[in-house]
């Protein structure tokens, strides 16, 4: 059962993440972290990954969004990796090219345990509503020194904010699914010649 449950608070703010890798669906998936333009960018992250989810996040969104958009990077990125577990089995890459209306995002993964971003994406404004667009980065880059996960992320075109937010993160959600998926040939092997991740 690739299940976590991760719970993180600080003076700044309170996340509770519970996740199942295997979800039989994911159309019930609870997100609230007091920032609307994030929960929208994670139904759709967490519904390309086909990962079933309950995100709970009070942060001090009074001063702005940076604290809690980190933080739920942060403890997602926690649980995905608590939830893989030893990794055995794992098809651990995958990469994918996905469309938003004009805007077009290219996604490289591996599941490699050293995580790190690697991010070309450029926005033409610096805010989508009352959202940062530099907060997109800060959340990929969160999330993937937290879940272990070598994550390459490349505009190949895009103008409107909006759309190219989210063409990261259903691109970045469909490569998840594919990498996380269980490789039924090698089930039973963990997929490095060091014979870990």
């Amino acid at each position: 059962m690739r299940r976590a449950e991760i719970n993180r608070k600080t003076e700044e703010t309170d996340v509770k993440v519970k996740i199942d890798l295997d979800a039989k669906s994911v159309d019930n998936n609870k997100i609230d972290t007091g920032v609307g333009f994030l929960d929208h960018m994670l139904t759709l992250l967490l519904k390309n990954a086909g990962i079933g989810a309950e995100v709970k996040a009070v942060g001090d969104t009074y001063v702005d969004f940076h604290h809690t958009t980190e933080d739920v990077g942060i403890t997602l990125g926690q649980a995905v990796s608590k939830a893989l577990g030893d990794k055995k089995g794992i098809v651990r890459y995958s990469s994918v090219v996905i469309p938003m209306d004009e805007s077009l995002v290219m996604t490289a993964l591996d599941i490699s345990g050293r995580g790190a971003l690697y991010s070309d994406v450029k926005f033409p404004t610096e805010k989508i509503g009352n959202f940062d667009t530099e907060l997109v980065e800060e959340f990929f880059d969160a999330f993937s020194k937290n879940a272990g996960f070598t994550l390459h992320i490349r505009q190949m075109s895009g103008k409107n904010s909006h759309h190219l937010a989210e063409c990261c993160y259903k691109s970045v959600g469909r490569a998840i699914r594919e990498a996380i998926g269980i490789d039924k040939r090698f089930s039973e092997s963990i997929p490095s010649t060091k014979g870990t991740l």
